[in-house]
């Protein structure tokens, strides 16, 4: 765990902060392309408590967020189902920054540059503590799931492939 005077200050840390929500700061050495799998070995947790923050968008170009397990994929079929929408697929990067205001590999579901609707994985939710981008390549914050909730009001789905 990093502290305080290490944590880099990101707009999900700021928002972090102002919702009152407590999380620990874990860094890591960023790989590119090690995904969860890599950020999970370095902090010694279970790549399952690991949470992925994916920016994607349907036919309309209406972006929106799906949080993950680390060691699940997302199916499309059933976000499009979800969202009653012909397609979803995920964002180019340079579209997803412009979203979020992140960098693919950095993107946490808080503090977004703009407001989105977050799905996450109704399982997620029944975890005692996840790992989710803190804003930052290398930068994963640990919350109990019900901040997730709290903080960016989601929609519970079963989406994963």
């Amino acid at each position: 765990m990093a502290k305080d005077e290490d944590i880099p200050v990101t707009q999900a840390v700021r928002a972090l902060r102002a919702g009152k929500a407590a999380f620990s700061a874990h860094l890591y050495e960023y790989v590119d392309r090690g995904g969860t799998e890599h950020s999970a070995a370095s902090l010694g947790v279970e790549e399952h408590t690991v949470v992925k923050t994916i920016v994607l968008e349907d036919e309309t170009k209406t972006a929106f967020i799906c949080l993950q397990h680390g060691d699940r994929e997302v199916s499309t079929k059933s976000l499009a189902r979800i969202r009653g929408c012909k397609t979803v697929t995920p964002c180019a990067p340079e579209t997803a920054l412009r979203h979020t205001g992140y960098t693919v590999g950095g993107t946490s579901p808080f503090g977004t540059r703009k407001p989105l609707t977050v799905y996450v994985e109704r399982s997620i939710c029944a975890l005692p503590r996840i790992y989710i981008n803190g804003g930052k390549r290398g930068f994963l914050v640990g919350v109990d799931p019900s901040v997730v909730v709290t903080l960016l009001k989601p929609i519970l789905v079963e989406a994963s492939a």
